[in-house]
């Protein structure tokens, strides 16, 4: 209908009376959010790491803290005492500064992106961002400059060059008054909706507002035609019109231009094949005959040689309406569809080059060398998005079809893997089946032309269905499905709708391409700085949940309480780790030649598809469409049946595809190495200090054995051992002596192994372990800390330690401290032959020399016709 007007609609003049007809979901616009609200937001592959991390964790904790609450009960019978060491244990094992440090390691890296253009609106997004493996990208405005120039002119059976280069081709336009030049002139003049912001001023000063295609044709037609621009459009005012949409792919519109038989003529423009199929006749010649075959073929030809230098290429026709049938008072209808619909005239073709924005070449060149499958979504022809595409390091192997050109073969007869490239048209997607799918994923390039906004919808799904991680640029509010389906929408700030923003999780302030690989790159940053700060944070547990193990079975007197481990876990730890979030990459351009870290591989496809086998999709409700939830107590009972079900330990037995952010290797150094060496430090150092006060480790295990006497506090009786008498006082004061060097030497190791972490690929030596200077300040403010709780004595009651403790002790830890460094290089000599680094393959073929503006600098044949 012609009198609808969409929800969100702005009415900038004029009065109106008008009816409701529809409200909230019911309108377009609400319609096109409540499928963006049917879209669930699929969890970041981080949050579901540390999820599953942290209920590991969690449960272990509090199995052991059961364990040895009836441990304790068993052996001492004494609820008060058991009950301490379980809260003990289980405080020991979970790193409470975890959450903390993730959090702010993610703020931080969102503020640093935020500098890059990149505005993060979920901060999972940021890691997101680095674990992608498949980036669907909108063509114009965001590969390309969206300033379109006409480059070429077919029409009359004439090629002409609007301008001149090197690489043109054609006759230059003389005269605004050519035949079928005249034509396109005035169809691109008339049959458009772009719009001027002013009229007072000359048309070259004006901006145009409107889509960037019309507006280049605008552009190119006042300055062809002759007379005045403003004059064309006042004389020839237009009578009706069909605007340009996404499933017909043309504008038609009728305006007052008189010619021998009649008062209208109606003009079109759009899609060439879809206007040819319109067409029954052609100006060819400086005449209006039938449209044969030869022409059909000539058409083509110049079609694909405008398609083919990557430039956009719309085609023009006009009907001179008969004044008998459709006198100048004619009431055109487009419901009723009173007006020709086929039988046009074809005038030609117009072709606009649209140049890659600085930048892109390279930077989609560094996206594919790290492994992510860039995929251009664009409704251009396949010829012009596979030119742009090649243009733009997007694609450097063979079609299909160019393998069948060169070998002379049939295209029927090219095997699957004869060829790397392929471009979809977007007609087909809709006939597609599973097995086409997968074939185009396995393709490394692959371009998809001429498609609507919900073909991208469809694209994101099938691309998650594989494995993918998947990225969407998009700036409509037709986007806004996809952009939420996809794991990162990326929404576009100058160019974007607001509706897309919303949908998005990130935002590119400068709506260039090039700030995405910044952001890739960042994200892959703070994934391996996020490892890197993990594994720091959990290597402390060991060393506080031994002593809590040493005090019950040993028994040991209490060597670490709950209090020091809180200072240790949310004070000098979580300074020092947060440190991570500054750290630089080891090498300059070492994370963009890693694999992503799930990569998608025919194994990673099998296992996706034998777990969904393994769980089912819920039954879906006939009424509403929309899967049937279970209650919260289905789901309790569930989760309660599941570690007794076959299908939950395939699940937690499987071995993952990829990197994962908390993996084997990581908790074997944590737990198993540097936490037991650091243990073995803290032993060491308690035990000696306590030696020094004149209490032996056999000693001081007796009075620890001993339940009948309280030993170690202020009022515990006095102990006799060879002679020499322990008073309260005395006992209390050597073990919080004891227990302040057992603090200091987490730390002291906790220092070498904050250096240790930083090198994943490289020794721990070298420069590069000193480049982030926040490190010192970390671990500065950390032993800040500690001298503040150990040597001013009102904070010894609070945190059981001792101002009288002496640092010459602290030196046993600086000697293990070398040892673990030791330790680490000879692991890691030991790594690099048995797990040595998979790298990316080179891509052959890829330029990453600065992109430069494929429009050089023109000079017109000729002057401006007035």
């Amino acid at each position: 209908a012609t009198n609808l007007a969409f929800n969100g609609t702005l009415a900038v003049s004029g009065s109106a009376y008008a009816i409701v007809v529809r409200t909230g979901d019911g309108t377009v616009l609400g319609q096109i959010a409540g499928l963006t609200a049917g879209e669930e937001k699929a969890e970041s592959p981080m949050s579901h790491e540390i999820a599953r991390f942290v209920r590991i964790i969690a449960s272990v904790a509090l199995l052991t803290a059961v364990v040895f609450f009836a441990t304790g009960m068993g052996l001492y019978n004494d609820f008060a005492f058991s009950i301490n060491f379980a809260i003990g244990t289980f405080v020991a094992f979970v790193p409470e500064g975890l959450p903390a440090t993730v959090t702010m390691l993610l703020t931080i890296a969102a503020k640093r992106m935020a500098a890059e253009n990149v505005l993060v609106k979920d901060l999972q997004g940021v890691e997101t961002l680095g674990a992608i493996t498949c980036l669907a990208t909108d063509k114009t405005g965001t590969l390309t400059r969206n300033q379109m120039m006409v480059t070429n002119l077919w029409t009359n059976g004439t090629m002409y060059a609007a301008t001149r280069a090197h690489n043109d081709i054609g006759e230059s336009i003389s005269s605004g008054n050519i035949t079928g030049v005249r034509e396109i002139l005035l169809t691109s003049t008339l049959c458009c909706s772009v719009k001027f912001d002013r009229s007072d001023v000359p048309i070259d000063k004006r901006q145009l507002l409107g889509d960037a295609t019309e507006s280049g044709l605008v552009r190119f037609a006042f300055s062809r035609l002759t007379g005045d621009f403003d004059e064309v459009q006042a004389q020839h005012t237009k009578v009706f019109e069909i605007p340009f949409n996404s499933a017909n792919k043309w504008m038609l519109s009728v305006h007052k231009l008189t010619h021998d038989n009649g008062p209208l003529t109606l003009m079109m423009k759009g899609a060439p094949e879809r206007v040819l199929r319109l067409c029954s006749t052609i100006l060819y010649q400086d005449r209006i005959i039938p449209l044969t075959d030869a022409h059909r073929a000539e058409y083509e030809e110049m079609y694909q040689y405008m398609a083919s230098q990557g430039h956009r290429v719309l085609a023009f026709a006009q009907l001179q309406l008969d004044g008998s049938a459709y006198p100048e008072n004619f009431t055109f209808d487009k419901k009723r569809a009173n007006y020709p619909e086929t039988g046009y005239t074809f005038v030609g073709l117009a072709s606009l080059e649209d140049p890659p924005k600085h930048g892109v070449r390279e930077a989609i060149g560094r996206c594919r060398s790290a492994g992510i499958q860039v995929i251009m979504v664009t409704g251009d022809h396949p010829l012009t998005a596979e030119a742009i595409g090649r243009k733009i390091n997007l694609m450097v192997g063979e079609t299909r079809d160019g393998v069948a050109a060169r070998t002379g073969q049939n295209v029927n007869d090219i095997g699957e893997d004869e060829y790397d490239a392929v471009v979809i048209h977007g007609e087909s997607i809709a006939d597609m089946s599973d097995a086409d799918w997968d074939l185009v994923f396995r393709k490394p390039e692959v371009i998809f032309a001429r498609t609507s906004p919900k073909n991208k919808l469809e694209i994101v799904t099938r691309a998650q269905a594989l494995g993918h991680i998947c990225g969407v640029t998009g700036d409509g509010v037709n986007d806004s499905p996809a952009l939420k389906k996809a794991d990162l929408g990326i929404a576009m700030n100058e160019s974007g709708s607001d509706v897309s923003k919303e949908a998005a999780s990130m935002i590119l302030l400068d709506d260039n391409f090039a700030t995405i690989v910044k952001g890739i790159e960042e994200g892959r940053l703070i994934f391996a700085n996020l490892k890197k700060s993990i594994r720091y944070t959990v290597t402390h547990s060991i060393p506080e949940v031994i002593p809590q193990i040493l005090y019950i079975i040993v028994p040991l007197p209490p060597m670490i309480t709950s209090i020091m481990i809180l200072v240790i876990d949310l004070g000098f730890e979580v300074l020092a780790a947060l440190t991570y979030a500054w750290e630089p990459p080891e090498s300059s351009n070492g994370l963009m030649k890693l694999p992503p870290r799930k990569p998608v591989t025919m194994r990673s496809i099998a296992m996706l598809r034998a777990r969904a086998l393994r769980h089912p999709p819920p039954p879906i409700d006939p009424h509403t469409g929309q899967p049937i939830k279970p209650s919260r107590i289905s789901r309790a009972l569930a989760a309660v049946k599941a570690p007794f079900t076959r299908v939950w330990w395939q699940d937690r037995l499987e071995r993952p595809e990829g990197e994962i952010l908390v993996d084997g290797e990581l908790l074997s150094w944590s737990y198993l190495e540097a936490g037991v060496l650091s243990t073995i430090s803290l032993i060491v150092v308690f035990f000696v200090v306590l030696n020094h006060h004149g209490i032996s480790p056999r000693q001081a295990r007796l009075m620890a054995k001993d339940t009948s006497q309280n030993y170690f506090n202020k009022d515990s009786p006095d102990y006799t051992y060879n002679g020499r008498i322990f008073t309260g006082d005395q006992q209390f004061y050597a073990l919080n002596e004891a227990r302040t060097g057992i603090m200091f030497s987490i730390y002291i190791m906790q220092v070498f192994n904050l250096f240790i972490c930083k090198a994943r690929f490289r020794l721990p030596f070298g420069k590069f372990m000193f480049r982030n200077v926040r490190t010192f300040y970390g671990f500065g403010a950390g032993l800040v800390l500690l001298l503040i709780v150990t040597y001013i004595p009102p904070l010894n009651t609070v945190f059981n330690s001792s101002y009288k403790s002496i640092p010459l002790y602290w030196l046993i830890a600086v000697g293990f401290g070398c040892l673990l460094l030791a330790y680490a290089t000879g692991r890691m000599l030991v790594l690099r032959k048995s797990k040595p680094i998979q790298w990316n393959q080179t891509i052959d073929g890829l330029h990453m020399h600065p992109t430069i503006w494929s429009m050089r600098q023109r000079t017109k044949s000729i002057d401006v016709v007035v």
